[in-house]
């Protein structure tokens, strides 16, 4: 017998959004990660507000909801709180009961230096990275370094001459002005953007469209490809090489380890710096325009080839990071912000990581 169509809504509902989950979602387990570090940061959270006043959201929350937004590609907190308001399994994720209001977008504006000047996206990757340990998950002999462009949310327009930006007349539209740069030479010594200052102007490649842009860089260790390291600097000639070897001064690992790279890393600068450091050059020999900085000493070993084929990896960490991460187009400016959101995003990425391969070892 055909059942009629209704829409007449129950007064209550006695069932949590717990029970709504299923047991085998795979968030269950990122869910009890994240409950387990937010734990652990619960003193730290404490000092950061005030003893006195209205109790405001709790930070677990909040950087529950923002795991969310990385692992479901939500490009705004307006969108997120959307999201928040109807879908079940984001409400139990965050802790969020069937009839408690969500919070308006200005939440995370109000709260993000709050959790910046804690460095609390750090603190949190930290303890990601403890939970991969324990579960014997890293290693910590050989490891990869690279370093991909991050687009900054800042126009070609907002890139002006730094000493006559005061000077130009109003624009024609002040919401989107016709600006005309054709055969000006510009370079980041003279120009500056005026949305976002810390970003420069960066290509990929020769051949390659110049756009305002960030440089974010990992440490991955070879065994599981989880990322050991991360940080964003500005998109300069030598920030992956600055980088790598900053990152390579924090390797905590007994006697010499290796560091795989590609040919951009093969100078002779960066290889002396490595070899002072007892970190074995692997990174890939540039002989198409000059002589490589490694010879068949190091080349020669088996163990030489592994990496190369190991490195490879690290672009399987930009790539989720830029398609589900939302790392592809840059939401936020600033440098110290851009990679706070850089650090939380890589730690979203572990968290998924160590759920498959806890999957995987038992």
């Amino acid at each position: 017998m055909r059942g009629d169509d209704l829409h007449q809504s129950g007064m209550f509902s006695y069932l949590s959004p717990e029970e709504r989950v299923p047991e085998n979602h795979p968030l269950r387990v990122v869910r009890t990660m994240t409950d387990a570090i937010l734990k652990q940061l619960s003193s730290r959270f404490e000092k950061m507000y005030s003893a006195i006043g209205r109790p405001s959201i709790a930070p677990e929350k909040l950087l529950r909801a923002l795991l969310l937004q990385v692992f479901y590609t939500i490009r705004s907190e307006r969108l997120l709180m959307e999201q928040l308001n109807y879908n079940l399994l984001f409400r139990w994720f965050v802790g969020l009961n069937m009839d408690e209001e969500v919070w308006v977008p200005t939440v995370f504006s109000k709260n993000r230096d709050r959790l910046l000047d804690a460095d609390i996206a750090s603190i949190f990757f930290t303890k990601v990275l403890e939970q991969a340990s324990a579960l014997e998950l890293v290693s910590d002999e050989h490891f990869t370094v690279d370093g991909t462009l991050l687009e900054a949310w800042a126009s070609l327009k907002s890139f002006k001459k730094v000493d006559i930006a005061g000077e130009q007349t109003p624009p024609d539209d002040p919401g989107n002005p016709t600006v005309d740069f054709h055969g000006e030479k510009r370079s980041n010594k003279t120009h500056s953007s005026t949305t976002d200052p810390d970003a420069l102007l960066a290509r990929k490649g020769a051949g390659k469209e110049a756009k305002m842009s960030y440089a974010g860089h990992v440490l991955m260790e070879n065994r599981n490809g989880l990322v050991m390291q991360a940080t964003v600097t500005q998109a300069n000639g030598t920030a992956e090489r600055d980088a790598a070897l900053t990152m390579a001064e924090q390797i905590s690992g007994e006697g010499r380890v290796t560091l795989g790279a590609d040919k951009n890393y093969d100078t002779a600068d960066f290889v002396q710096e490595l070899r002072a450091m007892e970190v074995t050059p692997h990174v890939s020999q540039n002989n198409k325009n000059r002589r490589s900085a490694i010879d068949g000493r190091t080349t020669r070993h088996p163990g030489y080839a592994v990496s190369q084929k190991k490195r490879k990896r690290v672009e399987e960490i930009f790539g989720w990071m830029k398609t589900v991460g939302g790392m592809r187009k840059l939401h936020h400016r600033g440098l110290k912000l851009v990679e706070w959101m850089f650090i939380l995003t890589t730690a979203a990425y572990n968290l998924i990581r160590i759920r498959n391969l806890a999957g995987a070892v038992r």
